[in-house]
């Protein structure tokens, strides 16, 4: 895949605080120079022996825009940051419509750093000092070795992957077109938004959570997005730079470790909290039982509250009262009949590495059922039928020996088996778990499954993706996402697996069904069309049965995210009556808006202009106003 032209997203990066004798290396990357780039930059070398085939349409670099910032008693040495170019502009540079830029949250960090500063006492200085010394020297090890596509800011949040500051709300934004009546509520979308310039190695998937917000009401539309305010972001914004270590873009090889070890030495010094949580809440959101929750696996949910005005303001870190003392993964599942939300949570540490649990329609969370698991395997889906949860164990696994050995720590595991547990949703204990083979399969996201009695088979609907471990780690093979019909026999214990349409270069990531018959046999699924991968050029409706499908393209130059499907009406006996609703970017523009689609027909019926780059992002949902009026 070639890679895409240039544009020219702007994007405000919270800045490292630095001494005023501090400068950055005169030498310029031949990364970014690869990208366009002549002014200052990351000095990575290129490697010698391997040489990288990955492109991919993130090969677009972005305009990046540094406010002032106060210098600040905790600072990295004049080595530890590498800059990122810096182009002349005014302290408040103006967009495309000449409106001021919005300052980013950190707006307030001069009094959050002055106070933390005080709080630490002259051992905690001196411990901030020395371990600053000691990432100092880890960067510039770094530093003299090349950075892999996977973890390159410069690739991984460049173009409309690059991050934006926070909006308010702002109402009256124009439409074009009519929305439809049944659209009448908020659309959301998280996405991952790093509050500060990457100094080393970053994966698209570490940055801080924001959500973007569209209010849908009466015709007329709002825009807001935030920062959902993680424990991390808040230590993180008070400090005045990064400090806790990212899981995908830092954490490999003995760098990886060593960063551990800052991290786990600044806890004990007293001068991070790592006890409440370390997530980004960046990737999925649930409203269930009057809540949003914004989700990444490594951690808690988080509540966040959208406020009349169609704002956003976190409430906190939620722990269902209690209840919920380890982390969650990113798409737990909505029983659209019963209103349970059913959930996994697991541990790449200590055993038990998998959990199964369930919350009732009140929040009430059911004991935990410990899966048994040889190895931490990765577990960001899985999929629930109307009677039974259908559990992936899949060849990526976590083998944190590997960064001993100078690798990743996610490990494509080729001599593993891919098997399916099929578990009895009310199961107290996992004796009754059933697991079935399904060799040489990776489904990142599984989209639906139902079960078929009057074969004996539970269907899976997923997107097979190889290489399967593309998403981490470096590898030369171009990426693909094949959707596939699992079926798992649970009297004979085999499987059967195949490809639903014809066109094998089709990537399909990133969407859902009809969200009324989850678990239960459907017809249509909308997904994504992720050409140039990783960008999407389109939405697609497939039918499950034929193989038949429809497309919507943004047009050239235009990409999108997530289709996500809103029904006309609940208890309507077609399925595909509906809209579907979607972010899209134009790149020539650097201008954002809110598509509607009719779902039938694939048609536009109404978009909505926005008052500020959405940057491309992972999930989202759609909260209708009846549903909104019970928020807690």
């Amino acid at each position: 895949m070639a890679a895409s032209t240039p544009t020219s997203a702007s994007t405000t990066w919270a800045t490292p605080c630095s001494s005023s004798s501090s400068s950055s290396s005169s030498s310029s990357s031949s990364s970014f120079i690869d990208l366009g780039y002549t002014s200052k930059s990351i000095n990575f070398k290129k490697p010698n022996k391997r040489s990288a085939h990955l492109r991919c349409s993130l090969h677009t670099p972005s305009v990046l825009h540094f406010p002032n910032q106060t210098p600040s008693i905790y600072q990295p040495p004049t080595t530890a940051t590498p800059s990122l170019p810096k182009p002349k502009v005014a302290n408040k540079p103006k967009d495309r419509d000449g409106r001021r830029e919005l300052e980013s949250s950190n707006s307030n960090s001069k009094p959050k750093q002055q106070q933390q500063q005080q709080q630490w006492n002259l051992l905690q200085t001196f411990a901030a000092m020395a371990l600053e010394a000691v990432e100092g020297a880890l960067i510039s090890s770094e530093r003299q070795k090349p950075l892999p596509k996977t973890s390159d800011p410069a690739i991984q949040i460049s173009g409309n992957f690059a991050p934006v500051p926070e909006h308010p709300v702002q109402h009256n934004l124009h439409i074009t077109g009519k929305i439809p009546d049944c659209i009448n509520g908020v659309y959301i979308r998280n996405g991952a938004n790093p509050l500060f310039e990457p100094a080393a190695g970053h994966h698209f998937f570490d940055g801080d959570g924001m959500i973007h917000a569209v209010t849908l009401t009466a015709g007329a539309a709002s825009y807001a997005c935030r920062f959902t305010e993680t424990k991390r972001l808040i230590q993180e914004r008070s400090l005045g730079r990064p400090v806790f270590p990212k899981a995908i873009g830092e954490l490999h090889g003995h760098s990886g470790i060593a960063r551990l070890l800052l991290f786990y030495a600044r806890g004990l010094a007293g001068l991070v909290d790592h006890h409440h949580g370390t997530g980004v809440a960046n990737a999925g959101l649930v409203y269930f039982n009057g809540k949003l929750l914004a989700m990444s696996e490594d951690d808690l949910p988080y509540h966040v509250q959208i406020t009349p005005s169609g704002d956003l303001k976190t409430i906190g870190r939620f722990n269902f009262n209690n209840q919920l003392q380890s982390a969650m993964i990113a798409h737990p599942k909505l029983d659209p009949i019963s209103g349970e939300l059913f959930a996994l949570s697991y541990d790449v540490i200590q055993k038990p590495y998998l959990k199964y649990f369930r919350f009732s329609p009140t929040g009430i969370k059911s004991p935990d059922v410990e899966i048994p698991l040889a190895e931490p395997t990765m577990m960001h889906d899985f999929a629930i039928t109307e009677n039974f949860v259908v559990i992936p164990d899949q060849q990526v696994v976590f083998k944190l020996q590997e960064m001993i050995r100078g690798g990743s720590p996610v490990v494509y595991n080729k001599n593993k088996k891919s098997r399916f547990g099929i578990l009895d949703k009310t199961a107290v204990d996992s004796s009754g778990i059933r697991w079935i083979e399904v060799p040489d399969c990776f489904c990142f996201h599984l989209w639906n499954a139902w079960e078929e009695p009057e074969t004996n088979e539970v269907v899976v609907i997923g997107s097979c993706m190889t290489p399967p471990d593309s998403i981490f780690n470096e590898c030369d093979e171009g990426l693909k996402s094949v959707l596939s019909e699992i079926r798992l026999n649970m009297k004979t214990g085999k499987s059967t697996r195949r490809a639903i349409i014809t066109d094998s270069e089709l990537n399909l990531e990133a969407g859902m069904v009809n969200r009324n018959r989850l678990g239960r046999k459907t017809r249509f699924a909308y997904l994504a069309i992720a050409e140039p991968w990783p960008k999407v050029s389109g939405m697609a409706q497939v039918d499950l049965s034929t193989g038949e499908v429809k497309k919507f393209i943004y047009g050239d130059g235009k990409y999108g995210g997530e289709p996500f499907f809103v029904p006309r009406d609940s208890d309507l006996e077609r399925e595909d009556d509906g809209y579907i609703v979607a972010f899209m970017h134009d790149e020539k523009t650097s201008k954002s808006e809110v598509v509607i689609i009719n779902a039938m027909n694939l048609e536009l019926e109404a978009s909505v202009k926005l008052p500020s780059r959405v940057p491309y992002g992972f999930h989202g949902t759609f909260i209708n106003s009846k549903d909104l009026q019970k928020q807690a």
